[in-house]
């Protein structure tokens, strides 16, 4: 395979620094079945440590105007998102901190013979510690949602796949191991309204958002962070709560109200206070539960053979 770097597309490279990201010179590489992609670092102008890995298929036309307001979202978000201590970061409903990695864009179509689109990726455990508790992910789309979702290419997909991921981990139908096969993730129109034409992921009270933002402080903030400021106000959280940002952002006053944040002059953003950092005993016996709760249960009886089969 060639090595050669080239410069990104024009209109890529025009849309990454109208949202203030600079997209370096790509490089060849391949997707899970082994066809042509090309391989991007988007960076913060502001702060170019903050990097982020852009993959697209090799025939990826960005200059299509069907795309453009997409792209022109997803690059504004990952603006944002860049700016987190940890932005390949994010919480659960459970309380599981974790951080998604190892993706592999764009979607591949299902070498089993399934009507489904694949993506692998991975997830990992992020509680502060050594931890090696991960889980490897194969997420699979059914093809219904080709009229859903402009191209099966990572600015347009990434944000419902992560919380699909979220979701399933929540459920108990993912499990964080030491080592492992892959894991399936599946994605159906269950997770999608055609009627609203929008993602539904998970019906939260406004007690569970705030539970969720004080949570999420915490872990991305406090004990990944060291105290930097989080994104509260994230479009994907606010998806993946069936919600809406300014809602987040309302929410995330109510909280500082209770003296557990403190929140940006433009409520967006929160470090944890001391009262909200003396919490770490808890936070961590609830994730003890919450990994218990995700693990396989088996029946003894029918271990030892003892069965009315």
């Amino acid at each position: 395979m060639s090595t050669t770097i080239t410069a990104p597309s024009a209109a890529l490279a025009a849309a990454a620094h109208a949202a203030g990201l600079t997209l370096t010179a790509a490089e060849p590489g391949t997707d899970f079945a082994g066809t042509p992609t090309t391989r991007a670092t988007l960076a913060l102008i502001s702060d170019p440590a903050k990097q982020q890995v852009l993959e697209l298929s090799e025939a990826f036309d960005a200059a299509n105007p069907k795309f453009a307001i997409e792209l022109a979202i997803f690059f504004a978000e990952a603006a944002q998102r860049l700016r987190n201590p940890r932005p390949e970061c994010y919480l659960t409903l459970h309380g599981f901190p974790l951080s998604f990695g190892k993706f592999a864009w764009p979607f591949h179509g299902s070498t089993s013979g399934a009507d489904t689109f694949i993506v692998h990726g991975e997830i990992r455990l992020e509680d502060g510690t050594e931890s090696i508790l991960h889980a490897k992910i194969s997420a699979a789309m059914t093809r219904t949602f080709n009229t859903v979702v402009a191209a099966l290419e990572q600015p347009f997909a990434e944000g419902f796949i992560y919380n699909a991921v979220r979701k399933t981990l929540d459920q108990g139908q993912l499990e964080l191991v030491k080592s492992g096969n892959r894991q399936p993730v599946p994605v159906t129109t269950r997770y999608y309204s055609m009627k609203q034409q929008i993602f539904i992921f998970n019906d939260t009270t406004p007690e569970q958002r705030k539970a969720f933002l004080a949570a999420k402080t915490f872990w991305l903030s406090h004990i990944l962070g060291s105290d930097a400021p989080v994104w509260l106000a994230d479009p994907r959280d606010a998806q993946y709560l069936n919600t809406t940002v300014a809602d987040l952002k309302s929410t995330a006053a109510a909280v500082a109200a209770e003296g557990l944040i403190t929140l940006s002059a433009d409520g967006a953003w929160a470090t944890a206070t001391d009262e909200l950092r003396a919490r770490n005993d808890q936070y961590r016996v609830e994730l003890t539960e919450a990994l218990t709760f995700i693990k396989p249960s088996f029946n003894e009886d029918m271990r030892a053979g003892h069965t009315n089969m």
